[in-house]
């Protein structure tokens, strides 16, 4: 769920990818099975990044959070916290979500007017 664009700011990107992990949460709920379509990201993903150190310790981390109940998995993906920022930045969710909603989303925040 890699959100970031050319012409955002980074606290904008922040608030995407929090928004689009609520709305990847909110799906969770009526739709638990996400989690194995999240958990074949991961394993693709760890085949095509085999050489890349950082990436496998971060899917083989989301794959640990992976195993958790589907609530857990939820608060994460909707918490505000550093340690959950870091995690959505690489989000085994991605494709869950229609390309349209993502570009919705990413076009309501980077148009919106700064807050101070």
């Amino acid at each position: 769920m890699q959100v970031k664009s050319a012409n955002m700011k980074h606290s904008e990107t922040d608030q995407v990818s929090l928004e689009l992990g609520r709305r990847v949460a909110e799906r969770l709920r009526w739709q638990p099975e996400l989690v194995a379509f999240a958990s074949a990201n991961l394993a693709r993903w760890s085949r095509q990044n085999a050489s890349v150190p950082s990436l496998l310790r971060c899917y083989a981390e989301w794959q640990d959070i992976l195993s958790h109940p589907v609530d857990e998995i939820r608060d994460l993906l909707c918490s505000a916290s550093d340690d959950a920022q870091r995690l959505r930045q690489n989000s085994p969710f991605a494709g869950v979500l229609p390309s349209a909603e993502v570009w919705e989303v990413k076009s309501r925040f980077h148009h919106a007017p700064a807050t101070a």
